[in-house]
């Protein structure tokens, strides 16, 4: 097996991936030109040629990083490959100086080991603008939140949400 960055001949199998887990509400859909547009985001394992893992880092600022977009192919599961891309997606996030990374998961179990701790959805206003406002499961959210690092004290908000850009959270 082999990790590395991806490049954009691996956006259709990163989107086959994802697809796989995303039918079930798993992961949140993709389109080929999304991937395309983020594949710098993204690491992948290849086994033998073929991508079998992938994942993305996404940095919100200095504050924040969320790793997202983890998957591994269903006949490639238990041989480390999942935890092989959480590993470099880390040693990005260490490279870019982020202070916190987090994840939403419905295996909690998975990622403890690699140092996330359960934390609150409502610490992460950065994901909840991003994502979580347009996910059909806004309302009834199976996920857990997990948090690496610092929770962030601040935050980069897109101005259309809430009026200005910078928010800093009191101690």
């Amino acid at each position: 097996m082999r990790t590395r960055s991806a490049i954009l001949r691996d956006a259709e199998a990163i989107h086959e991936l994802i697809a796989t887990y995303s039918g079930d509400g798993t992961l949140l859909p993709r389109t080929v030109a999304e991937i395309c547009e983020n594949i710098r985001d993204f690491t992948v394992v290849e086994d033998q040629g073929e991508v079998i893992a992938c994942g993305a880092l996404h940095l919100y600022g200095p504050h924040l990083a969320e790793v997202r977009s983890i998957a591994v192919r269903p006949g490639a599961k238990g041989k480390g490959a999942g935890r092989r891309v959480v590993k470099a997606l880390l040693h990005e996030a260490e490279r870019q100086e982020v202070s916190g990374v987090c994840l939403f998961t419905r295996i909690p179990e998975f990622f403890a080991p690699l140092g996330f701790a359960v934390a609150n959805r409502e610490d992460l206003p950065d994901k909840i603008y991003k994502d979580c406002l347009v996910c059909p499961k806004l309302h009834c959210c199976d996920e857990i939140a997990m948090v690496r690092g610092e929770l962030p004290k601040y935050a980069f908000l897109h101005q259309h949400h809430i009026g200005h850009g910078l928010v800093k959270f009191e101690a």
